[in-house]
């Protein structure tokens, strides 16, 4: 049977350093009393930053403040104990124990409080971006899912995904215990859902995997999606008072379609049919973060099609991800809208990692470009006809590259406007700004524990 508990609305945080090395700005924002970039902000020294942290409960060792490069950085601890507070994680990563204090917005938003377990959904209050606004399941109750079975697509039985997720009401739903989810049909979700995996060990592969269509406040969160397939035709529940026939899939990991203010978190995208996450068809203010991807030739695709004038609006934040190993392309490949691609680690790439079509305007900031061994693939971004109307002006494009770390010979053609009025009226609105890309030299600290957080269990810290 599932369970339903009420959703705590304990929103209390401490502050807890932990022995970890931290960069921080020299001018940072401060909220809940823990180093973050959330919520309302306001500026302070780094030495008084510095200062906190020790009254945290951590160790200064050292600081220093470097005016050139603008931001500080201290040691927390000694440096056995530094060596002690990592661990290796699924990926063969050396990572913190503790991720508050990396200067990772949302993890420093949320992985400071002990008491996570217990104030799960106060992890809505930490999206950042585009997809800032996606509250998910928050304020509604607790579903826990107990059967990681999927034999029923039309009448669900209580206690599996497939009940929560086509659920009428609010639900932040969590896992009972490690899971294998192999779903038979595409998991529809409604709207006002999160998806939370953390403390269990939860991978959906092997079968179907995640649509996200005409709905709004979704977050997916902690989960491992892999080796996802083409599924369908079949008849499948979207909610609680609709099922009908649906065709075949295309094998998507996740695959967002005409919907908004979606936050992606935190989770592992490898080996699918066919993309890892799609944002099609008029969505708009999503956000994929903190999430690990490996193994796959297109991975994300923002945009499906050179005639689709729906995603004129399309505005997604790509931010504090790793892209691994064996992947060729779409990291991520644009078209039409607004795109921030800030903090992430781009290990390497087969043909290109930013690209785009329909004059996308694409602004990357602070991200750490290392380019393959190949001396033809050494370009960051690749500007592609498509057949549209508009590649004839290629070179005007709004593309551009600010504060961005380009390693083994990689490196970023831009183009279109160079002033700062221009972006500080296009992409930098509300939503784009409740974050500030952190010096691309950060980028190993804050993307260190991207994908699901292997040593976050129930009952422990994360």
């Amino acid at each position: 049977m599932a369970r339903l508990l009420r959703g705590s609305a304990n929103s209390s945080m401490r502050h807890s350093v932990g022995d970890v090395v931290v960069a921080l700005f020299v001018f940072a924002t401060v909220m809940c009393g823990s180093v973050s970039v959330c919520g309302a902000a306001r500026q302070v020294p780094a030495l008084d930053l510095v200062s906190r942290l020790a009254g945290g409960g951590g160790r200064v060792v050292t600081s220093r403040v470097d005016e050139a490069d603008g931001w500080a950085a201290f040691n927390v601890g000694s440096s056995n104990e530094q060596t002690e507070g990592r661990i290796r994680d699924y990926t063969g990563r050396s990572v913190l124990q503790s991720g508050c204090g990396s200067g990772n917005p949302i993890d420093d938003c949320w992985r400071c409080d002990p008491n996570w377990e217990n104030n799960r959904q106060n992890l809505a209050d930490c999206a950042v971006g585009f997809g800032s606004k996606a509250v998910g399941g928050q304020g509604g109750q607790i579903y826990i899912v107990t059967d990681n079975s999927d034999n029923d697509t039309v009448n669900p039985a209580p206690g599996t995904l497939r009940y929560g997720v086509t659920q009428a009401e609010p639900l932040w739903i969590i896992f009972a215990s490690d899971m294998n989810l192999t779903l038979k049909e595409e998991l529809i979700m409604s709207s006002f859902k999160t998806i939370d995996g953390r403390g269990f060990d939860i991978h959906i592969a092997g079968g179907a995997c995640l649509t996200l269509e005409y709905v709004t406040h979704v977050i997916v969160h902690g989960v491992h999606i892999h080796d996802c397939i083409s599924t369908g035709p079949a008849v499948v529940r979207s909610n609680s008072t609709h099922f009908g026939q649906r065709g075949t899939t295309d094998g998507d990991a996740v695959n967002i379609f005409g919907s908004q203010d979606i936050w992606v978190d935190h989770c592992y995208f490898a080996n699918c049919a066919d993309g890892l996450v799609d944002v099609i068809m008029g969505s708009t203010d999503i956000t994929v973060s903190n999430s690990y991807f490996t193994d796959h030739d297109k991975v994300m695709l923002l945009g499906a099609h050179p005639n689709d004038t729906m995603d004129g609006n399309l505005r997604v934040t790509v931010a504090f991800n790793h892209f691994g190993a064996n992947l060729t392309q779409r990291l991520p490949r644009c078209r039409h809208g607004f795109f921030h691609v800030v903090n992430n680690d781009y290990t390497s790439w087969g043909i290109y990692a930013v690209g785009g079509s329909e004059a996308p305007t694409i602004n990357s900031e602070g991200n750490r470009y290392s380019a393959p061994n190949v001396s033809t693939s050494k370009e960051v971004t690749m500007r592609i006809d498509d057949g549209g109307s508009d590649f004839g002006s290629a070179n005007t494009w709004n593309w551009t590259s600010s504060g961005d770390l380009f390693l083994n010979g990689a490196f970023f053609t831009p183009s279109g406007a160079t002033n700062s009025s221009f972006w500080n009226s296009t992409i930098y609105d509300t939503q784009a700004t409740s974050f500030v890309a952190l010096p691309a030299t950060m980028v190993g600290n804050m993307t260190a524990d991207a994908g699901p957080i292997s040593y976050c269990q129930v009952g422990g810290a994360c």
